[in-house]
């Protein structure tokens, strides 16, 4: 199984720290938030990617794809009903895809509660239709660029829109492309379904690319009530053979503690279901 983490808890160290700090606490992926790289990704250099892919590898790590695709963007939005700003959103999503290869990433989540809520008046149906057109304007992309774009289920507290697998899988047939794939994330999981989170992992394990873990303390594993021990045995027996990235929003504690305690945890609960 692969540790990686969101680097985001680390936006205000420079990169290089980042990436030994990273692969000091014992991680070898590292996934990256757009917005922590550049306010303007329409004119991020090739040269400033390739650096960072490098600078990376050099700590042993491997820039596994992006997240928050939409986080601190302004005119994008996945559900509107207005075409242009769907179109403008796909030319994003597009651009991204091109950066994350240059990173030499593979995937892409996308979750950003914030530009997929429904809009007033429209509906569920209608928001399934626009978040489909989307998609479908950057697919072509994913392919060319070898990226997967994974739909993040998530709570009725972040959003009204995609709250379970199932409802982000029947958005995934709609766009019907290889490169569209499920996200789970344990947080997501807790507050939004109905079903254990182990039955959850095996009905979508045919689907499934790409596995955040957390807390619904906004925490890290092992730093809340939860117990990893079915979560992480559950992938196991699932075949999942992705990345398994620590994701937090509560920085509090410490961007060095969450990171160290959470793959410690981690490592922990594998080595005693292995055991």
């Amino acid at each position: 199984m692969r540790f990686a983490i969101c680097q985001e808890l680390y936006e205000d160290t420079p990169w290089e720290i980042q990436c030994q700090k990273i692969a000091a606490a014992g991680y070898t992926g590292i996934e990256v938030a757009p917005f922590s790289i550049t306010d303007d990704v329409a004119s991020v250099s090739p040269a400033t990617l390739s650096q960072m892919k490098q600078t990376a590898a050099d700590h042993g790590l491997e820039i596994i794809g992006l997240h928050w695709l939409l986080a601190k963007t302004e005119g994008l939005y996945l559900t509107s009903p207005d075409a242009a700003v769907r179109a403008a959103t796909s030319e994003y999503l597009r651009r991204l895809s091109e950066i994350c290869a240059e990173l030499g990433g593979h995937l892409m989540v996308f979750g950003s509660p914030q530009q997929r809520s429904l809009l007033p008046g429209v509906s569920t149906d209608d928001a399934m239709k626009y978040a489909a057109d989307v998609f479908s304007g950057a697919t072509a992309a994913f392919e060319q660029h070898g990226v997967i774009l994974c739909v993040e289920p998530l709570t009725p507290m972040e959003t009204d829109f995609l709250n379970t697998c199932q409802q982000a899988v029947e958005l995934i047939g709609m766009v019907d492309h290889p490169s569209m794939r499920l996200h789970q994330d344990v947080k997501a999981m807790l507050g939004g379904e109905s079903e254990p989170i182990p039955a959850v992992i095996e009905k979508f394990k045919g689907i499934c690319s790409h596995f955040h873990v957390n807390d619904s303390n906004l925490l890290g594993p092992g730093m809340g009530d939860t117990d990893y021990h079915p979560i992480l045995s559950a992938l196991q027996s699932s075949g999942y053979d992705g990345w398994v990235s620590v994701e937090v929003f509560d920085y509090s504690p410490g961007a060095d503690h969450i990171a160290q305690q959470s793959i410690a945890c981690l490592k922990s609960v594998l080595a005693e279901i292995n055991s």
